[in-house]
């Protein structure tokens, strides 16, 4: 039977090399398509033009993070983003899911995007990922802390309810760090009254099964498992 000791030496490993991959990771996204513009043509009628009404736009789910987000190394309809779509399609709940995913951001990053973010459509949910390549480079945790705080912040301020994704701080940089890192997403969930997702891959960190060749990001068996992390605090947010 494997120790105990060996349980938490193998896990700090995976922390270590998920980090690491994390921030490697090539940055990608996608700049918004404009949306055409259709000018409805004149009648030869004297009667006024009918004027179709637009359908009501589905609110918006906003899935914000890092390459754990944006769903690197898998077709976008493998990603967790879409698979909670087809769930929430399946469950009858009416929302659209937006990914705003950048492989290798920081919570500084964030901060300078957030507002962009928030301004595609309705958005009533915020799943904010973000604070691993924070840890990776051993920026202050209460400089990750604040950032993170901001970003909160302008999303309530827009009456955005926001779901917070933990994550774990590599090892190599001290238990006290490590700690640090940690409580901190813990007190920011707590002050702000989230919804909290302690370890977004909680089921798929360290499992060679649930992840791609490079052993950190999840293989499309592992983004299931993720999805569920998600819907478990997603749920019971919706209204049908």
């Amino acid at each position: 039977m494997v120790n105990k000791k060996e349980n938490i030496f193998s896990f700090a490993l995976f922390v270590c090399a998920l980090l690491l991959s994390l921030s490697a990771a090539c940055q990608k996204s996608a700049a918004p398509n404009d949306p055409a513009v259709k000018l409805a043509g004149s009648g030869s009628s004297l009667a006024p033009a009918k004027i179709q009404s637009k359908p009501e736009a589905a609110p918006v789910i906003v899935a914000f993070g890092d390459s754990l987000t944006a769903g690197y190394g898998l077709p976008e309809d493998q990603s967790f983003t879409a698979l909670l779509q087809n769930k929430l399609d399946e469950k009858g709940y009416r929302y659209s899911v937006v990914n705003a995913g950048v492989s290798g951001d920081t919570s500084s990053g964030g901060v300078r995007r957030i507002d962009w973010s928030l301004n595609d459509g309705d958005v009533k949910i915020l799943i904010l990922e973000l604070g691993a390549n924070d840890g990776l480079r051993g920026l202050p945790v209460a400089e990750m802390k604040k950032n993170l705080a901001e970003i909160i912040e302008r999303a309530q301020a827009r009456g955005v309810t926001v779901i917070l994704a933990g994550m774990e701080a590599p090892p190599n940089l001290g238990d006290e760090y490590t700690r640090e890192f940690r409580q901190a997403y813990r007190d920011l969930a707590k002050k702000y009254k989230l919804a909290f997702i302690p370890f977004v891959l909680e089921g798929v960190g360290g499992r060679a099964e649930y992840n791609q060749p490079d052993g950190i990001h999840p293989n499309a068996e592992g983004e299931k498992i993720m999805t569920e992390n998600v819907w478990r605090e997603l749920e019971p947010l919706l209204a049908k």
